[in-house]
């Protein structure tokens, strides 16, 4: 297969969004009615993770992939970040600034590298933790006011005004209803569990890997397992996302399997277990560029 043909768009895989939301909304009708704490939060948990998997729809809409028309990208960025009132404007500069200076001193989500000093030590641990908050405060106000400008920064505002516009309304109408306190739980908890995993994900994705050695040595492939790579959309075959960012989420496996022998040749790093190489930088904390000069961590290999 040529790698032109992994950019054609496809309609029917992306039936998966309509799906997600589906499960997302099954899950919070259940949490919300369940009398047994148990199944409540299970259900918390199962929305967290689905909404990580709507949230890499997301992700493609940065790099205007989900859709053809680039105006489809913009609407759905955008409504997908409301339940997390972060704005798409914000989040898509941001990254788009990490894919072309990733893991260099210019790459703004490189903040697990640093000198392993006590802040650097605080800040590792509670994004690790309770990222969600993080994200929300970095997306929001810190990131914008850096480096927003114009036309963007107007945008993000307005997206961040819409955000309060709607979370207002719909928590005005839940407590004329006297059913506040379930909408808040129905939505709040969830994006603990979410953010939780968006930082297990994040992390993984380039913890350990060499630093300003290039977009496949700098990016990690985790092969997980069929089950998370349905529901996270092949997010996880990353080293090839971050060399062609333009193939659509759909064809991220074959694209990883045509690049296999130049990942092999440049000793891309590329893992079995989002949650191995989670544990194995909780225990390491954070990095410097002196832990990064070998190839990979004592946990990390490239798998033949």
């Amino acid at each position: 297969m040529e790698l032109k043909q992994l950019y054609q768009h496809r309609r029917i895989p992306n039936l998966k969004i309509p799906l997600f939301y589906g499960i997302w909304i099954a899950l919070g009708i259940i949490a919300w009615n369940s009398s047994h704490w148990v199944l409540t939060w299970l259900c918390y948990l199962g929305m967290g993770y689905i909404q990580m998997g709507i949230v890499t729809f997301m992700h493609d809409c940065t790099h205007s992939t989900l859709f053809k028309a680039r105006w489809k990208n913009w609407a759905f960025g955008i409504f997908a970040m409301i339940p997390l009132i972060i704005s798409f404007t914000s989040f898509k500069e941001d990254h788009l600034i990490h894919h072309r200076y990733n893991r260099t001193s210019k790459d703004p989500d490189a903040f697990t590298m640093g000198k392993r000093g006590v802040g650097d030590f605080i800040l590792f641990y509670a994004y690790a933790t309770v990222g969600v908050f993080l994200t929300a405060i970095q997306f929001t106000l810190i990131f914008p006011l850096k480096v927003l400008r114009g036309k963007k920064a107007l945008v993000h505002w307005g997206e961040i005004a819409l955000h309060i516009v709607v979370m207002w309304a719909v928590f005005d109408w839940a407590a004329s209803q006297g059913i506040a306190n379930q909408l808040f739980s129905v939505w709040f908890w969830p994006l603990i569990f979410f953010g939780f995993f968006n930082s297990m994900r994040f992390i993984a994705e380039h913890y350990g890997c060499p630093w300003d050695a290039g977009t496949l040595a700098g990016t990690r492939t985790i092969i997980s397992n069929p089950l998370n790579s349905f529901f996270w959309n092949n997010i996880n075959y990353h080293t090839g996302h971050h060399a062609y960012p333009g193939v659509p989420w759909y064809n991220l496996q074959k694209l990883h399997a045509l690049l296999l022998p130049e990942l092999e040749q440049v000793g891309a790093l590329i893992d079995r277990s989002y949650f191995a190489i989670f544990i194995h930088a909780l225990w390491h904390g954070p990095e410097t560029v002196a832990t990064t000069k070998s190839r990979n961590s004592s946990s990390s290999k490239v798998l033949h």
